[in-house]
């Protein structure tokens, strides 16, 4: 199917996107403080409602242009889910960040919007190599599905160790090479003086440790979006509008984390379904002459993206009430 929407509707979604982004930023640096409750609600249901807006534009856009809407609509709305299901996921990895660097609370947000747009960078590199390398090479598709079975095991079996705290090789490195003290300036958020000398702050690191951490991220989400979609555009999308939401989400979820306590179970599942449907699509368009001499492989049919998006919508429901269920029958044992 041709998933190619208009020129002129991929440059005005860009152009949109980026500006709110960059409009968010600027609030941010603007006007640095700890959001409410209310706050963090009000910008998450508005990045939503923008994300569902967009997908219904999507469909109005393709069906006019002579595509099918209704696939497209379903392949974003798939796809913008598992990205905001697995950025959900990874805020409890943000917090031990920003609880090992000490980071004072009114300067978390503008680190953390900092780190989604260079997390937004590297993913665009990852999205043009991957779908390049895809169109090219269909075979990679097995290695693709293969790789996201094998992290919905490790997922299961590591969903309580989400990180020791210490230091990877580039963050040790950087502590070497330059001038950092790990006591915060109330006056600046970057250097920092302690006895007439003066240092960087800890937010360099952090704001590496944040990028360095949504690359391993990525190696994740990437694969995972091209199992719903092979679209560039749609792929690109769906992770600005997940990781737009990202900062509110964290301040909402921060204290809820640890009642989340099945949604890693939820998003293994998720990803391991995936995985499933990344090798049966290489499958049918297998080329390997090792595998059925060569030919496609078709006993299983093709995965409907509905379909994906029904067991996706499931599974993140019986997940989060699951958890909920068992927080509170834990809260009524104490």
């Amino acid at each position: 199917m041709d998933s190619a929407l208009p020129l002129w509707f991929e440059i005005t979604s860009y152009a949109v996107l980026v500006a709110i982004l960059l409009f968010d930023l600027f609030l941010v640096v603007r006007r640095p403080h700890v959001p409410s409750t209310r706050e963090s609600a009000v910008w998450i249901t508005f990045y939503v409602s923008l994300a569902v807006v967009f997908g219904l534009l999507i469909v109005l856009v393709a069906n006019d242009s002579g595509l099918s809407g209704t696939e497209l609509g379903l392949q974003f709305f798939a796809g913008w889910l598992t990205e905001y299901s697995l950025s959900a996921d990874n805020v409890f990895v943000f917090l031990i960040i920003m609880a090992q660097f000490r980071v004072p609370k009114k300067m978390q947000q503008e680190l953390l919007m900092m780190g989604i747009v260079l997390a937004l960078v590297f993913r665009a590199i990852f999205i043009v190599l991957g779908a390049s390398l895809l169109e090219s090479y269909s075979w990679l598709f097995y290695i693709f599905g293969a790789y996201l079975v094998y992290v919905a095991v490790q997922q299961l079996r590591e969903k309580d160790e989400h990180g020791s705290g210490e230091d990877n090789f580039v963050i040790a490195w950087l502590k070497k090479v330059l001038r950092v003290h790990p006591e915060w300036s109330d006056n600046d958020r970057w250097r920092t003086m302690v006895n007439g000398e003066k240092f960087l702050t800890p937010a360099i690191l952090v704001l590496v440790s944040l990028g360095t951490i949504d690359l391993i991220f990525a190696l994740d989400s990437i694969p995972a979006i091209f199992g719903i979609t092979t679209s560039p555009f749609l792929v690109f999308t769906c992770n600005i509008l997940a990781l737009m939401g990202l900062r509110q989400l964290y301040f909402l979820l921060g204290d809820l984390v640890d009642r989340l306590h099945y949604l890693g179970h939820g998003i293994a599942a998720i990803l391991a379904f995936i995985g499933f449907k990344l090798v049966n699509h290489a499958l049918h368009l297998n080329e390997l002459p090792f595998i059925n001499n060569g030919h496609h492989v078709e006993i299983v049919p093709e995965i409907p993206t509905w379909l994906s998006l029904v067991v996706i919508v499931l599974t993140l429901t019986v997940a989060v009430l699951a958890s909920l269920a068992r927080a509170q029958r834990e809260e009524s044992a104490k």
